[in-house]
């Protein structure tokens, strides 16, 4: 691997200092970066047996990014028909709220989730490489460099290999599904033995040991607290113990979770993990609005990562980021609280919406413009996830971490006479923006398009994969599939 210097573009590193260098450089020495700063002092920093085989890019008239580092998300792509996806009408007035909407149909949603895991199984390897490959493609493409999987409708090998083949950094996990909090009842289901769903689990940890690349890390994660029996849970806090992981679960997402935890499971949601001993600082509390002020206490003291996902609230009809007002409080606690992009089957904001959404809403909440601001909003898409993660050297560029560098041009009309970029692409940009996106130093994307792979035959082999399934797993009418694939891939199509 050579030596790359890129220079001339507005730097922000996203350190600590949260520093912003206009005319800034880095210099990459292999996967890892050697020098940050003004261009002339990177420039002064590189050694004479480097200069032999250095490369340029110019970065003039662009932000340099680190990587976004997304901290929980899903692959749901194989659900693109049933589930909120390509079997709606294209008029959307007799739509009427979901599952997820007006606090939350808490049974409906743990008895979907528990079905899922029962039916991802049913991918054969083939479809579930396809699909991981197009789904991660498109968060590579949207500048994200490290994805944290809180359980996907997916094969955890399938992700593997689509983060290897993209050259993409990923946190595999499993759908960990034990039990069920059907309508009508009061008290949970069991629906699974705890210890095959934490063999699962404990098998993908010693697959991910094996892994040279270094793209690779695992955690164990509850897909939601209305699907975990205690013993599953106890079964968590001894894998995190032994494998000395990381862990994360939905929790407090929905204002009618609290109820209904408590009726099938005598507990409130974070309070059962504080009991089953999984609070720490290691715990990433996904959502996590509905917290009494107890719960809040036990997770501050805890020093517990909260990460939230708020472009894809409104579409969902979750009310995670106004009715509790959790993430201020956090935040002013001084707890980590991140930014991720949560998983559909359709594409959901990215990371860059996400960012756009907390400048915008928290500050609006606040009457305070100063809340949140757009190196913050940066840092809680980098740094601050990559804390929550638990994976050190990255999230930030500094001398010696990863070279995980996001390039966004920035010499249109959006920017003209705003010296400062970064605030110009939070009003205006978004992942489309992202022009160029080097992995561990090796460049990934470049002009919006992947380098080493052709995304149409990409896209090709998921409408295939897409298509097998639907019709053979989900009982979509076959001709109903033919008739949205021959569109997609029709001039102009998806």
């Amino acid at each position: 691997m050579t030596t790359l210097l890129i220079r001339g573009g507005s730097l922000y590193p996203a350190d600590p200092a949260h520093r912003v260098i206009p005319g800034g450089a880095v210099l990459v020495d292999g996967d890892r970066i050697a020098a940050v700063g003004t261009t002339a002092e990177v420039e002064a920093a590189i050694r004479p047996e480097q200069r032999a085989e250095l490369a340029v890019l110019d970065a003039r008239g662009a932000m340099i990014l680190p990587g976004f580092v997304n901290p929980h998300w899903h692959e749901m792509f194989a659900m693109r028909f049933p589930f909120k996806g390509a079997l709606r009408t294209p008029g959307d007035r007799d739509d009427r709220p979901a599952f997820m909407a007006a606090g939350g149909d808490i049974p409906a949603i743990s008895s979907a989730f528990d079905d899922f895991a029962g039916m991802i199984a049913d991918l054969t390897p083939d479809e579930a490489r396809a699909i991981a490959r197009y789904s991660m493609w498109t968060q590579l493409r949207s500048g994200v460099t490290t994805l944290g999987d809180v359980g996907s409708f997916n094969h955890p090998a399938a992700l593997a290999d689509a983060a290897r083949f993209l050259g993409l950094r990923c946190s595999l996990s499993t759908w960990a599904s034990d039990a069920r909090c059907a309508p009508g009842e009061s008290r949970f289901r069991r629906t699974r033995d705890a210890d095959t769903v934490l063999a699962g689990v404990e098998e993908v940890i010693r697959d991910v040991a094996g892994d040279t690349t270094g793209l690779l890390r695992a955690r164990p994660t509850a897909v939601y607290s209305v699907n975990m029996t205690d013993e599953l849970g106890t079964g968590f806090a001894d894998l995190i113990r032994r494998y000395d992981l990381p862990f994360a679960t939905h929790v407090g997402a929905l204002r009618n979770e609290v109820e209904v935890s408590r009726t099938y499971f005598g507990a409130t949601p974070v309070r059962r993990f504080a009991d089953l001993g999984l609070l720490s600082p290691r715990f990433m509390a996904v959502h996590c609005a509905f917290a009494d002020d107890d719960e809040r206490k036990l997770l501050v003291d805890a020093n517990a990562h909260v990460s939230y996902s708020p472009a894809k609230y409104g579409p969902a009809g979750e009310a995670t980021v106004t009715e509790t007002r959790a993430m201020p409080y956090f935040r002013r606690a001084g707890l980590d609280v991140s930014l991720s992009t949560d998983g559909a089957p359709l594409p959901v904001g990215g990371m860059a919406e996400n960012m756009r959404a907390v400048w915008q809403q928290l500050n609006e909440m606040s009457a305070d413009p100063t809340e949140v601001r757009p190196t913050d909003a940066l840092a809680m898409a980098t740094r601050l996830p990559a804390r929550g993660l638990d994976w050190a050297g990255i999230g930030s560029l500094e001398p010696g971490h990863q070279a995980d560098i996001v390039l966004i041009r920035t010499d249109d009309w959006r920017y003209l006479l705003n010296p400062r970029p970064l605030e110009s692409f939070l009003a205006l940009g978004g992942s489309r923006d992202v022009d160029t996106v080097l992995v561990a130093g090796r460049v990934r994307v470049r002009g919006g398009r992947p380098v080493g792979f052709d995304d149409d035959e990409l896209r090709a082999r998921y409408l295939d994969a897409l298509a097998s399934f639907s019709v053979r797993r989900l009982g979509v009418d076959p001709e109903v599939v033919a008739g949205h694939i021959h569109t997609a891939t029709s001039p102009g199509g998806d």
